[in-house]
């Protein structure tokens, strides 16, 4: 029985670069996708992807998902029957100086992946969201059950809002799909 092939986004990150070496080491095919911006050390990040690459089971494209032609390009291709999307602009204190950047990113891009993977019938669409999407809430420790409509920052308002699309599209096209707050 071969196993899925795997769309990750953000495979140069720290969680991304160990989901895929752990998927890669039970042989699953895995194709990464990364802007590499220079918000975290691209150095390690290249590192990272050199590392993967070592495994013939690998490849990487490096582009921003926003840029919806590239990345329906790579999906086209690998034709992947899961997607995991980690990739974000992330950061609360540079949404501050920069909120476009999460517009374009986490808005923009999270739907292009939606997109693809609503194409493509993917067997499972998997998203990060983030804890910061608890925003204002006072409770602790924070439960899934919660309302989470209170957040403070434009990085987490884009978290909470690819949450919001991504109910939205598991609803409207049929598309299993899991959100997770890390």
């Amino acid at each position: 029985m071969t196993k899925p092939k795997v769309l990750i986004t953000g495979t140069a990150g720290f969680i991304g670069f160990h989901l895929a070496k752990l998927l890669l080491a039970e042989g699953f095919q895995v194709h990464g996708y990364d802007g590499m911006s220079d918000y975290y050390d691209v150095t390690l990040k290249q590192r990272r992807h050199s590392m993967l690459l070592q495994n013939p089971n690998f490849a990487a494209t490096e582009g921003q998902l926003e840029d919806q032609a590239t990345f329906d390009a790579v999906a086209d291709a690998f034709q992947p029957e899961v997607i995991v999307h980690l990739a974000a602009q992330a950061g609360v204190r540079y949404s501050l100086e920069n909120p476009r950047a999460y517009l374009d990113s986490n808005i923009i891009g999270t739907f292009t992946v939606m997109e693809a993977a609503r194409r493509l019938e993917v067997k499972h669409l998997l998203m990060a969201s983030t804890s910061s999407a608890y925003g204002a809430n006072t409770e602790m420790p924070f439960i899934e059950t919660e309302k989470a409509d209170t957040q403070l920052t434009i990085y987490a308002a884009t978290k909470k809002a690819n949450e919001n699309m991504g109910h939205a599209y598991a609803h409207i096209h049929d598309l299993p799909t899991t959100m997770f707050r890390f």
